[in-house]
């Protein structure tokens, strides 16, 4: 039988000292999961880090799931609004463009700390599945609204279900990069293939310098 966890916070600082306190209980979780790992992240350990008694954290989180599963969900409501700008910019760009923005913007919302960023989906997919699938409920029909301007030159016929493919298909190779090689995060191939992935998916016309190797370039 699995054990459930109370994983909401108690409750929300109002005023500025308790917000700074939480701020500081957010930022020693974070620090101690990425150089000690999930189980030296105790509250007490997250609580000596921050500088403040276990009982001023007990307050506000219940338990070490709710520090975690509340910074990932601030992790990714700031990767969501990368991406949201990101898509806000490219209404009027032809879709060649807009997919190499995308792809740009998905990476740069996990370049800022990989480490960080793996140790929390490891949390979430343990503890917190639900915040995934809601901030996925978000970014879809961001991609989705963005493709019906374009239905007409897209070879896929099922928005949908592209719009699954494409989400997920970019977040796992970039998770995968995470995981594997983290300086594939930096690496113009890596972007540059995964962009020329999405369009042929898409059966649209990659921009050339996606669509040719890089030595192809240097040569013209």
């Amino acid at each position: 039988m699995s054990v459930q966890f109370a994983t909401k916070p108690r409750k929300q600082p109002r005023q500025a000292r308790s917000k700074r306190m939480v701020r500081a209980l957010l930022d020693a979780t974070a620090k101690v999961l990425v150089e000690e790992g999930w189980s030296a992240a105790s509250t007490n350990r997250v609580a000596d880090v921050a500088g403040v008694s276990v009982g001023s954290l007990y307050q506000y989180f219940p338990n070490k799931e709710s520090l975690v599963l509340t910074l990932a969900r601030e992790h990714g409501e700031a990767q969501l609004q990368l991406l949201s700008e990101a898509l806000e910019k490219v209404q009027d760009l032809p879709i060649q463009e807009a997919i190499a923005c995308f792809v740009d913007a998905t990476l740069a919302s996990h370049r800022s700390d990989p480490e960080l960023h793996v140790h929390l989906t490891a949390s979430v997919l343990a503890h917190g599945l639900s915040s995934i699938h809601e901030l996925h409920g978000v970014a879809r029909p961001l991609v989705r609204q963005y493709l019906e301007q374009f239905r007409d030159q897209l070879a896929v016929t099922d928005l949908d279900t592209a719009t699954f493919l494409l989400v997920t298909t970019v977040e796992s190779a970039i998770h995968g990069a995470i995981l594997e090689s983290p300086e594939r995060l930096e690496d113009p191939v890596f972007e540059r293939e995964l962009v020329a992935l999405v369009c042929r998916y898409l059966g649209v016309e990659a921009p050339v310098a996606v669509a040719q190797p890089q030595e192809m370039l240097v040569a013209k």
